[in-house]
């Protein structure tokens, strides 16, 4: 072994076996020790360049008309940080920022941005921080979900859920009273049969287990179990079906040594690690999990899994070849495209299918088909290449699995869409009957448009767009609320 990757491996056994707060000093010293930038932060800066207040706008100008079936607010997370350092700064960990729109009887009653009171959003701009027990850290940016006649915001790796009020401002960390142990995750997966939500969670302090995690529909911990895993694998998603959840541990995991550096996010590509597939008994524990070993790559998100009457399951993926190898600043390339796996627990393998080898990501599908056999997907194109912004011009993609095909929205030259969300029409409508819903931010980044989408006829015009007279930054997954 050369020199210096032996002191490498020995460096990072010893940071994993050295109390956190020692390792947090360390990064924190070698923080201040990275080069200067010789740019503007491609993260901090355009369409990405932070907003500086809090908004409410009400009557919001509509072109079009909005579905009068529509009573419910769209809300989107993401990153907005209050006083990133451009040095180590990661689009993964700014602060957590909300956007609301409340739409009702056919009207855009009112639009608010507000940030998630951490600790350190509270001390920068003097609000009170939220009440609630924090876990690890409390930086939450990553989703929205509704459960349990309350809504949350979401993050992997380390905090607690945030509850968050109607008009986004009474918000409170949340261990779903004294049920949860440790922390969540940013991709809970619900049985539409019993209302659970099914989460894998893990924490970047712990890198050997993750948890498996099952709410009641009331909000408690019902079932947690611990599994064992090694390295601290990055686990964004996972897959319900009838019978199984399905893990995701991958090549992407805890890198110590980019903590002691100074970097702000914590994983990188481990070729050393090897990729796998887990298959939990939805009622199981950590012994009765199936591992199949796969090919090397990672994969942020999965559209759905069910399981096939022959005892085989299918997952639908966003897949890469791997992730963070280079730097871990963005992807290293663009996804696959949208591939079919299917798993043979028997057999013990795994083939895989590309059902569209276009780049794409943020695979939405009609939530109550959730674990079970589905026809349509729908994903955000991504362009045929990725500069240092991570957006550009690319369309809204609605795949028809039963008929093999794909249609596209277009939204224009120069606009850039994030995630779009499927709202069916009525709690009984069929699988695609129903609007896309999501953001657009508008040619020249100043202004930004709430887009409602005909599903069923995907590459027409907005059946409305609520104009918001600002540029909402671009964030990362958003949620259907209904009153």
């Amino acid at each position: 072994m050369p020199l210096a990757e032996g002191a490498a491996k020995l460096i990072e056994g010893a940071a994993r076996a050295v109390s956190s707060p020692v390792v947090a000093r360390i990064a924190a010293f070698n923080r201040w020790r990275l080069p200067a930038r010789g740019s503007p932060h491609p993260l901090l800066t355009g369409v990405h360049e932070p907003m500086k207040e809090e908004l409410t706008l009400t009557d919001l100008a509509v072109d079009g008309v909005i579905p009068p079936e529509l009573d419910g607010r769209y809300v989107r997370i993401g990153p907005n940080p209050v006083a990133a350092d451009p040095r180590s700064y990661h689009f993964f960990t700014g602060d957590g920022m909300l956007h609301g729109i409340r739409i009702v009887g056919g009207r855009a009653q009112w639009y608010r941005n507000r940030w998630i009171r951490s600790e350190e959003v509270a001390r920068a701009r003097g609000f009170p921080p939220a009440p609630g027990p924090r876990h690890i850290f409390d930086t939450v940016n990553t989703s929205v979900i509704g459960h349990a006649g309350t809504a949350y915001a979401l993050v992997e790796a380390g905090s607690t859920p945030v509850r968050f009020d109607e008009a986004l401002d009474a918000q409170r960390y949340t261990d779903f009273e004294g049920t949860l142990p440790g922390s969540f995750t940013a991709h809970p997966r619900r049985d539409p049969v019993t209302g659970e939500l099914h989460a894998i969670c893990y924490e970047a302090t712990d890198p050997n287990r993750i948890r498996y995690n099952v709410v009641d529909p009331a909000g408690r911990v019902r079932r947690s179990v611990v599994i064992p895993v090694r390295d601290g694998p990055l686990i964004h998603d996972c897959a319900l079906t009838e019978r199984y959840v399905v893990l995701l541990d991958l090549p992407l995991t805890l890198s110590v040594r980019t903590v002691l550096s100074g970097h702000g996010f914590p994983y990188r590509w481990n070729a050393r690690h090897s990729a796998r597939i887990g298959l939990l008994p939805r009622e199981g524990g950590a012994e009765d999990i199936r591992w199949l070993t796969i090919d090397p790559c990672f994969v942020f998100h999965i559209a759905n899994g069910y399981d096939l009457s022959d005892g085989r399951l299918v997952l639908d993926v966003i897949a890469y070849d791997r992730m963070f190898d280079d730097e871990n600043t963005g992807p290293d390339s663009l996804p696959r495209g949208l591939e079919r796996w299917t798993i043979d627990p028997g057999a013990g393998s795994l083939s895989i299918r590309t059902i569209d080898d276009a780049p794409q990501e943020l695979p939405r599908i009609d939530e109550r088909r959730t674990g079970l056999p589905y026809r349509y997907a729908y994903a955000m194109g991504l362009p045929d290449q990725i500069d240092a912004t991570l957006v550009g011009e690319a369309p809204l993609l609605k795949h028809d699995l039963a008929e093999g095909n794909r249609r596209a929205h277009q939204f224009g030259a120069g606009r850039y869409a994030g995630e779009f969300v499927f709202v069916p029409r009525s709690v009984d409508a069929a699988e695609d009957d129903g609007w896309l819903i999501g953001l657009v931010i508008d040619a020249g980044g100043a202004t930004t448009t709430l887009e409602i989408i005909n599903a069923r006829a995907i590459e027409a015009a907005p059946v409305a767009s609520i104009r918001l007279p600002h540029r909402v930054p671009p964030g990362i997954h958003g949620a259907w609320l209904p009153a």
